[in-house]
């Protein structure tokens, strides 16, 4: 994954996280008018980037969560239920990078125990789509 400062498209382009579109441009980018984007602000909806002054400076990110709230609302439901669909998908997206890191570091355990028991185990494993199954011979 790109950090905020690494370069998403080659050398010279901001990553998405970096904070670059003032809000004149932000708000010609998703449709939107520039009070909106302030309202949105003021809600928690989007949080930009502030420069020295104050001024509002967007992401790329930013901009992808402008176009899903418009999109929400456009679709009828009000920016409390907006807010907490955000919320669920941020929570969803970290639950789901855990359970990768969670597969991964299950993969390297699986592969120490292989390498500790060797071929000759009593102790089979057999994996399964995202599943380790352990039989015991009884």
């Amino acid at each position: 994954m790109t950090g905020p400062t690494e370069p998403l498209g080659g050398p010279g382009v901001p990553g998405p996280e970096v904070p670059v579109f003032v809000i004149s441009v932000a708000a010609e980018l998703t449709g939107m008018h520039p009070q909106t984007l302030r309202t949105y602000d003021r809600l928690g909806l989007v949080t930009p980037g502030r420069t020295g002054g104050g001024g509002r400076r967007y992401s790329l990110r930013d901009i992808d969560a402008l176009r899903v709230v418009a999109r929400l609302t456009a679709e009828g439901l009000g920016l409390a239920g907006v807010r907490r669909v955000l919320e669920l998908e941020r929570e969803v997206q970290l639950l789901t990078e855990q359970v990768a890191h969670l597969e991964q570091a299950l993969e390297a355990e699986h592969a120490a125990m292989s390498a500790r028991l060797g071929s000759h185990s009593n102790v089979p494993v057999r994996r399964e789509a995202s599943q380790v199954v352990v039989w015991r011979r009884g």
